[in-house]
């Protein structure tokens, strides 16, 4: 079977998932393999397989719970030392899995996260992924060093569209150098500029690569996630990697479609509406 005979079997699938309401959904909690919490919750990691399958929502899912599927996330050119600090203290507050930030800002991050069991998360290569891959190790070296133990990087999108699949695992798998064995890392394939099949062969190039998590978006492209997106990724990584869906998930019905659709992870900056089913103006 070719690329795009598998692409468009597995985009009737998922589309067939979709119609029946059904879509591959997770399970209420996160996917881990790790240790339980304090509340008796597992926290998303994306680092062991999700050998319990799927299975749908439970019925009265708190809202609260939805704290350990997102990691805080500002990523915005002109965030201030005060919003970050500000960042951090409301991951604690509602206890948030991580903070998302650019890798200035991990230093500072994990000196007030130290002990709270909230972990810093840097993006690399963020947010076009066109930099030399020299570049995103040692971004990525100095990210891990100062603190972060999750990378969210961005691919060589451009060697993809060109069809140099070797470029970009390469790319890949030079972010992966520069992390510990403990370093979760995720790839941001930026679903917005991609069509499905270069969709499903950037996932399959992850898998391959070692990554832990595939990811939507950036949120500074064209679009962000969207449900078909992740429901075709869940569907192409299976369930041995973790799905991050970012990009445009402002509210708890959004966060609960996203779920369902196969996400382990979201990226919002929209964390607090998310979990109190407030509304947000946030555009990430």
């Amino acid at each position: 079977m070719d690329t795009r005979e598998m692409v468009e079997q597995i985009t009737r699938e998922v589309l067939a998932r979709l119609k029946e309401g059904g879509a591959q959904p997770v399970s209420g909690q996160p996917a881990s393999g790790g240790a339980k919490d304090a509340s008796g919750s597992q926290p998303a990691s994306g680092g062991a397989p999700l050998k319990a399958g799927f299975a749908p929502l439970k019925a009265g899912f708190a809202q609260a719970s939805l704290a350990r599927y997102i990691d805080h996330t500002l990523l915005k050119p002109e965030s201030t030392q005060a919003q970050v600090d500000k960042l951090c203290a409301e991951a604690i507050e509602y206890k948030f899995y991580s903070v998302c930030v650019n890798s200035t800002w991990v230093a500072q991050c994990a000196r007030k996260l130290r002990g709270t069991g909230v972990k810093v998360c840097a993006v690399v290569g963020f947010p076009l992924g066109a930099m030399d891959s020299r570049a995103k190790n040692l971004e990525t070296r100095y990210a891990v060093e100062n603190g972060a133990s999750e990378i969210d990087m961005v691919i060589n999108v451009g060697a993809l569209k060109s069809g140099d699949l070797k470029t970009v695992e390469e790319d890949m798998r030079a972010v992966l150098r520069a992390c510990r064995q403990t370093t979760v890392m995720k790839v941001i394939i930026e679903c917005a500029l991609l069509t499905d099949a270069e969709k499903v062969l950037a996932c399959q190039i992850a898998k391959k690569a070692g990554a832990q998590f595939v990811k939507t978006s950036t949120g500074f492209a064209a679009s962000g996630a969207t449900v078909q997106d992740v429901a075709l990724m869940r569907r192409t990584v299976g369930p041995e990697l973790g799905v991050k869906a970012a990009g445009g998930i402002r509210s708890t019905d959004d966060a609960l479609a996203m779920i369902q659709a196969g996400a382990t992870r979201l990226g919002t900056s929209a964390g607090i509406a998310i979990v109190t089913g407030t509304k947000s103006s946030s555009k990430y």
